[in-house]
């Protein structure tokens, strides 16, 4: 008699080869939970055997043991019943960019299934304009719960980021690695010096405090929403909704392909932000920056962040021609290659080199360093 290890295991191995196994190895225990596991799995993933043995019409499709018919809204409750959650998020993932399963998103019941996340998220966004009106508001409804986990991983940061400098005379509860008081720390907490284990045991971390300024600054963030800059189009949004709710600074959001389409008026709202974007189409940054520019009014307190892989599309020259004309103004310039929580850039290399020698500071940053680096201009340090 099998063991209880083995029957999961050998159940996990029939499981992961397939239908066309099944002549050669058999399931064990519970045969019906795996018998419907396995026509999940083969729903999805029989369409690498190609068009003969795979690709049927997705609400009219057979499993895999010639019993099961699935459309997609009981695929997705077959998943939801029978996979734990990362399984979940890797089959959906799947179902919609390696198989194009665009069902998921125009469905409303569907949709209201699916496991909001970022990947989903990006998802909507491509797809929005195949929506109808009944499904977007679903599809927005996934949008927010995933914008307000961002706004709220990344909120705090942007806030002592940008927040003032450094007040030494004065103590602050909030702790964060910038503020932290290490001289204070260590003589508040000497006398829990641990003899034996030779160590300082510390009872309580202090941190300095941090003076508000009140000078009002300008940010304008213009961002290429071609469809690679997808990522960073999301954290522009969210970090442009985090510092427009900021006190004393102005910010203004701008999104360009080959038009300028200008949503400050939106920029509070991350969400309707984002559900404006149109993703695609062509490139003109130089008409972008030109726009940007005239919407600068005070030069020394302006920072202009423009987030793009610098691939031009209209005039190099021109573009070239805007920043400097920004720059010479007394604007601080940042332009940002990518703009995610992993900030891994992809960018016409050359035009950040020539921009840079400009004097822009050009490179890929998260969210977390653009708030330091606006923290930084903001509070003269």
């Amino acid at each position: 008699m099998m063991r209880n290890d083995d029957i999961e295991q050998l159940n996990k191995w029939r499981l992961m080869l397939g239908r066309y196994a099944d002549s050669r190895i058999q399931f064990e225990g519970d045969e019906t939970v795996c018998r419907s596991m396995d026509d999940v799995l083969d729903f999805l993933y029989s369409r690498e055997y190609g068009d003969d043995e795979g690709v049927r019409d997705a609400e009219n499709r057979m499993g895999g043991n010639g019993e099961s018919q699935l459309t997609i809204s009981e695929w997705i409750n077959e998943v939801h019943e029978l996979f734990p959650k990362e399984t979940i998020e890797v089959m959906e993932k799947q179902a919609l960019n390696r198989y194009g399963l665009t069902e998921l998103l125009t469905d409303e019941t569907v949709l209201q299934k699916l496991e909001p996340n970022h990947e989903l998220l990006k998802m909507i966004l491509q797809l929005k304009g195949m929506m109808s009106p009944k499904v977007l508001e679903s599809a927005k409804r996934i949008v927010k719960k995933v914008v307000d986990e961002l706004i709220k991983s990344l909120e705090n940061d942007v806030r002592q980021g940008i927040s003032g400098i450094i007040d030494r005379n004065q103590e602050s509860a909030l702790p964060t690695a910038r503020n932290l008081d290490i001289k204070k720390t260590i003589e508040r907490n000497l006398k829990h010096y641990d003899k034996e284990k030779q160590r300082l045991v510390l009872e309580k971390v202090y941190f300095y405090a941090r003076i508000k300024k009140h000078v009002m600054w300008h940010i304008v963030i213009a961002v290429d929403e071609s469809g690679s800059m997808l990522d960073s189009i999301i954290h522009s949004s969210v970090m442009a909704g985090i510092f427009a709710a900021l006190p004393d600074i102005d910010t203004r959001l701008v999104v360009f392909d080959t038009n300028v389409v200008d949503l400050s008026d939106y920029v509070e709202d991350a969400v309707e932000t984002l559900m404006s974007v149109q993703l695609g189409g062509g490139t003109d940054i130089g008409k972008a920056v030109r726009y940007c520019e005239a919407l600068v009014k005070e030069p020394e307190r302006t920072i202009f962040v423009l987030v793009t892989d610098l691939y031009e599309g209209g005039s190099v020259k021109e573009l070239y021609a805007s920043v400097r004309a920004m720059l010479d103004e007394g604007v601080k310039v940042m332009v940002l290659t990518a703009l995610d929580k992993e900030a891994n850039p992809n960018y016409n290399r050359k035009a950040a080199a020539d921009i840079a020698a400009m004097g822009a500071n050009v490179g890929a940053m998260t969210p977390g360093e653009l708030a330091g680096y606006v923290g930084s201009i903001i509070n003269g340090y």
